[in-house]
């Protein structure tokens, strides 16, 4: 129920935002069904909060409304958590989430977990959001009514990617998949 209302708050509820690289947030409170058996949020709810805080950020800056006229989806295709201290029953936090920048292939996203009682980031999470029947470039030009160069990416995030990267290909050859490209 959360996922298709966050979605209608950010059509509906929300001021549109422009800039693709603005940082949103989204309020959130650990609830007593976040808990672990050490009484704070589990790892499972971080994400689950996080893709929330993705879709609403999508939604506002009209990523999904692109998608949608451009007849493509998005999938997501990797995930990273490092998890900085934990979030305790009843604590206020914010999902503080930006886009990075994108590739031919896919969107970088980040979302930061930040103890509204002190500021302190609990939790980083990113993400390569995955474009089907699209790219990412043809999806910010038409947001933008103009070509956009992609930010660089920052160099821990391109560590990750190259790490994913290294990854897929070992994945292909033990499953014999080696000559098979990634569009097939």
């Amino acid at each position: 129920v959360r996922f298709p209302c966050a979605v209608l708050r950010a059509r509906f509820l929300q001021p549109r935002v422009r800039d693709l690289l603005a940082e949103q947030r989204f309020a959130g409170r650990v609830l007593p069904s976040d808990l672990d058996l050490l009484l704070h949020m589990n790892n499972a709810r971080y994400l689950r909060e996080a893709d929330l805080a993705r879709v609403a950020h999508l939604t506002r800056c009209g990523v999904l409304g692109a998608l949608w006229e451009l007849r493509a989806h998005t999938v997501l295709a990797a995930s990273c958590a490092r998890y900085r201290r934990p979030l305790r029953l009843g604590e206020p936090f914010e999902v503080r989430t930006r886009l990075l920048g994108w590739d031919d292939r896919a969107f970088y996203l980040e979302a930061r977990f930040v103890s509204r009682r002190d500021g302190f980031v609990c939790a980083l999470l990113r993400f390569r959001q995955h474009l089907l029947g699209t790219s990412p470039e043809r999806v910010v030009q038409q947001l933008c009514q103009r070509r956009v160069e992609p930010p660089e990416l920052p160099a821990d995030l391109q560590h990750w990617i190259s790490y994913n990267e290294a990854s897929s290909q070992l994945l292909r050859m033990e499953s014999g998949l080696s000559d098979v490209t990634k569009d097939q």
